[in-house]
């Protein structure tokens, strides 16, 4: 875990100026960055960033996949210290504790029957209905809530929890002073459990400590080794979800991106934030992006922010 002492001054709290600095700035302020030929990028995802962003209240963040280094973000002051539920983009991190328990295996077959309450909140599907069985991978690309909730119940609650924390969901990032830790709490019976798995109770993280968490899925992704065959179904499924799945407005054209959307309950008042959280290229990732909305959803309202982000990245790649 890299320390924060590392770092020679606090996050910036001037909001004009979390936006749109110049590679020596950034340096000045203690935030990790990259430098060199990569300075380019970071001008010019900073103006994405800015422009997706407007009218929306949130930030975003993006990350180097090889250096963990940031390449952009907006109010890093709130990406680095707001901490909420990341609603559905833990589920990748669910079906990695799953498969690593061996609840589940790539084709275990599981029939959705859409409906669902847990603890009295209904948390019913509303993916495509599907005839057919879905395997691991068609779940995590619908965001398939009675399958999480379900094989959930088949493991212990300390068996997901220690995924969540081996995950990096709990760890500090060291890329910003100040930073607040990701909160997973031991649940007290199978709902809180259930609810815990589809990322809705006992557990918040922040917008920066969501990004290295999915970072880290993204760095196994282009170093292979041994774990590719059990975590195969969880890679498919973020790439199927930018596809044909609930983020599959977060993919701009030429562009193949792995991802997750999130739609979580707010505890401030009746309405939901918005996440995205995902890399790209999807096979050999090497940039992270996360999107966090104050207000929204997902689907409707984060993964387009995403698009924009990954469209302005791609570009500059293409260039370069």
């Amino acid at each position: 875990m890299r320390q924060s002492s590392s770092l020679p001054a606090p996050i910036v709290h001037n909001r004009s100026t979390r936006t749109g600095m110049s590679l020596a700035a950034l340096l000045m302020i203690g935030v990790r960055v990259t430098s060199g030929a990569a300075a380019g990028v970071i001008e010019e995802l900073q103006r994405a960033i800015a422009g997706a962003l407007k009218g929306h209240q949130g930030c975003a963040v993006v990350l180097d996949v090889e250096s963990d280094r940031l390449l952009a973000w907006s109010d890093l002051d709130l990406a680095a210290r707001r901490l909420v539920p990341p609603g559905s983009t833990l589920k990748p991190f669910t079906l990695l504790a799953l498969l690593e328990a061996g609840a589940v295996k790539a084709d275990t077959p599981f029939v959705c029957g859409r409906d669902l309450k847990i603890a009295g909140r209904r948390m019913d599907c509303t993916h495509v209905a599907t005839p057919e069985p879905l395997d691991a991978a068609t779940a995590l690309a619908y965001s398939c809530n009675n399958y999480f909730a379900h094989f959930a119940g088949e493991i212990s609650g300390e068996t997901l929890l220690h995924a969540f924390e081996r995950a990096g969901l709990t760890a500090r990032t060291g890329l910003a002073r100040g930073e607040g830790i990701g909160v997973v709490l031991p649940v007290n019976d199978l709902e809180q459990q259930r609810l815990q798995a589809l990322g809705e109770a006992r557990i918040k993280v922040t917008p920066l400590g969501l990004a290295e968490a999915y970072r880290r899925l993204a760095r196994g992704r282009a170093d292979g080794g041994p774990r590719q065959v059990l975590l195969a179904p969880l890679y498919a499924g973020l790439e199927a979800s930018t596809s044909f799945g609930v983020g599959r407005r977060a993919a701009p054209s030429g562009l193949a991106v792995a991802g997750k959307t999130g739609t979580a309950a707010a505890s401030e008042g009746p309405w939901t934030h918005a996440w995205f959280a995902g890399y790209a290229p999807a096979e050999r990732p090497e940039v992270v992006l996360v999107v966090f909305l104050e207000r929204g959803q997902g689907g409707a309202d984060a993964a387009p922010v995403a698009r924009q982000i990954f469209a302005a990245w791609a570009a500059w790649r293409e260039r370069s």
